[in-house]
């Protein structure tokens, strides 16, 4: 039977506290860490944008070794709304000067705020592809991930690509598992900068997780769900999370993945509510899940470890909350954020990030549309 996601999340919530996590404001009976709490900053960023822009679907966000945070717009989102399809309203918003009395125009792609919300820089990648991750590394470049990998000055210079599938369209079945080119969409990534490596996901044959060469851009190796070399993994789009049911054997669907600094790698799931660990090397350690009774799009979306590395922040697209998982004993101890369109609240959020302060940023998508920071108490 299928349950609503209100049914899922509120039934999820009371067994969270009857077991003893923080939920609601709850203390915890057990002995957990003290679990972070968070006060919703609305005074970041500082509205309104130039030209008049509006923030689009929120798919990827990441701050850098300075504490800029980088947001990833999709401006595709500002096409398919039908208020912004008419005659007057122009794309050569760079033109405007000063802007139309139109409400709000199509912003650029690539968006960087200061701690103080200030917007310091704004760009477009040069082919203008739908980017579904952004990353930044120690040297001051910017990653897109989109169809494949893209490496940018923070100007908006692109300096190389990762090689991919040569096929506009390609179909289930079209290419081998173990291809080590992108054949999806990427959804998530991290670098290992000390090994100089680049972990990403490709959305692809149910998601498959690839390292590449920072440096080279040469892909290294890669594995599938439980660590399976990529060429037995299974394509099959019928399969469906069933939280009664045996864990799928593959990947469903919408896989992310972080690294943290003592060497393992996390991949979420997301439409089958897990969290899965590995060496760097690919050998699976264990897995777990988070709000596990979540169906249709799934709970374990995008992953953001806190700076002592003792919690992931995961982002749960249908219950709309911010779920605060224990990284030592996989334990999920609370949540923040609700269902809402008002400050503090969530409408299909799809991307977490944190600084080193500890704040953490959120990004929205479908019609939520915004940027948001919760402040570490």
């Amino acid at each position: 039977m299928r349950i609503s996601k209100q049914a899922a999340f509120a039934a999820l919530s009371l067994a969270a506290v009857a077991g003893g996590f923080f939920i609601a404001g709850q203390p915890a009976k057990s002995a957990e860490p003290a679990v972070p709490a968070f006060t919703y900053d609305g005074a970041w960023p500082k509205l309104p944008l130039p030209n008049k822009w509006t923030f689009e679907g929120i798919t990827g966000l990441t701050v850098d070794k300075d504490d800029i945070i980088w947001v990833l717009n999709r401006p595709g989102d500002y096409d398919n709304d039908p208020i912004f399809r008419r005659p007057e309203v122009t794309e050569n918003y760079a033109s405007l000067n000063p802007p139309t009395a139109m409400c709000c125009l199509k912003p650029e792609g690539i968006l960087a705020f200061d701690q103080q919300g200030n917007l310091l820089r704004h760009w477009n990648q040069a082919d203008k592809i739908d980017g579904h991750l952004i990353l930044a590394d120690r040297a001051g470049n910017i990653w897109i991930g989109s169809d494949t990998m893209r490496k940018y000055t923070k100007d908006g210079k692109l300096l190389g690509a990762i090689e991919r599938v040569p096929a506009a369209n390609p179909k289930p079945g079209d290419f081998p598992a173990d291809t080590p080119m992108f054949v999806g969409r990427v959804e998530g990534g991290e670098f290992d900068e000390q090994a100089r490596e680049l972990f990403v996901t490709d959305g692809y044959l149910k998601g498959r997780i690839l390292v590449f060469d920072m440096d080279t851009m040469k892909f290294k190796r890669g594995w599938g769900a439980y660590g399976k070399p990529l060429s037995e993994i299974k394509f099959d789009a019928n399969v469906k999370y069933d939280p009664k049911g045996p864990p799928a054997k593959d990947f469903i669907g919408h896989l992310t993945v972080t690294v943290s600094r003592d060497g393992f790698v996390y991949a979420a799931d997301r439409q089958a509510d897990r969290i899965q660990v590995y060496t760097k090397a690919g050998k699976f350690v264990r897995e777990y899940t988070v709000a596990p009774e979540t169906l249709d799009r799934g709970s374990t979306g995008g992953m953001a470890l806190s700076p002592d590395q003792k919690f992931i922040y995961v982002s749960d697209i249908m219950n709309n909350v911010v779920w605060i998982v224990d990284r030592m004993t996989d334990k999920t101890l609370g949540h923040f954020g609700f269902a809402g369109h008002s400050g503090g609240g969530f409408h299909w959020i799809h991307m977490v990030a944190t600084d080193s302060k500890g704040n953490v940023y959120t990004g929205e998508v479908d019609t939520g549309k915004r940027v948001q920071r919760f402040v570490v108490k």
